[in-house]
C-alpha cells in the first residue's frame, strides 16, 4: 500500500483583510423560539496584494451563552464566489440567530489567480442581545 501524500497546510494569506464593519441588533425579526435573537453583520474583505483572489468558501464558529459551539461550513459567500482584484474589496451582510450573548468568527477560504490556495481570519465578535448585556457568552 503506497502511503498518502502528506498536504501543506493551507497558508493564511496577510495581504486578503477581513473587517466587521457593524453588528446589529434587530429585536423585530422573525427567529425560531430556541434562537430568538437576530443580529445583522456587515463584513468587508479586502485584499491589498498584488493579484486577484477568488473567495470559494467559508467556516463560521459561533460560540454560545454555555459555551456551545455552533459549526457552519459552506461553499462561497452569501452564494457567491467573489473575485476581489488588487485593491478591490468584496462587502457583504449576512444574519446570525442566538439563544444569548454570543460570539463568532472563523475563516474565509481562497485561491490565487496562480492557485496558490489561503485562508483569511474572520475577526471574532459579539452579539450580546440588550436584556442580556453583562452576560458572558463564554460561560
Amino acid at each position: 500500500m503506497m502511503p498518502q501524500p502528506i498536504t501543506p497546510p493551507i497558508p493564511e494569506r496577510a495581504s486578503v483583510k477581513v473587517s466587521v464593519d457593524s453588528v446589529t441588533f434587530l429585536p423585530d425579526a422573525d427567529a425560531p423560539p430556541d434562537r430568538p435573537f437576530a443580529f445583522r453583520y456587515d463584513i468587508s474583505i479586502r485584499n491589498e496584494g498584488d493579484e486577484p483572489v477568488r473567495i470559494r468558501g467559508r467556516k463560521w464558529i459561533v460560540t454560545g451563552p454555555k459555551g456551545d459551539k455552533l459549526v457552519l461550513d459552506g461553499d462561497g459567500v452569501v452564494g457567491e464566489h467573489p473575485v476581489i482584484p488588487p485593491g478591490g474589496r468584496f462587502a457583504y451582510h449576512s444574519f446570525h440567530v442566538i439563544d444569548g450573548p454570543s460570539h463568532a468568527g472563523g475563516a474565509y477560504y481562497g485561491i490565487t489567480r496562480s492557485g496558490e490556495r489561503f485562508f483569511t481570519r474572520i475577526p471574532p465578535f459579539r452579539m450580546s442581545p440588550p436584556e442580556t448585556l453583562g452576560q458572558d457568552a463564554d460561560a
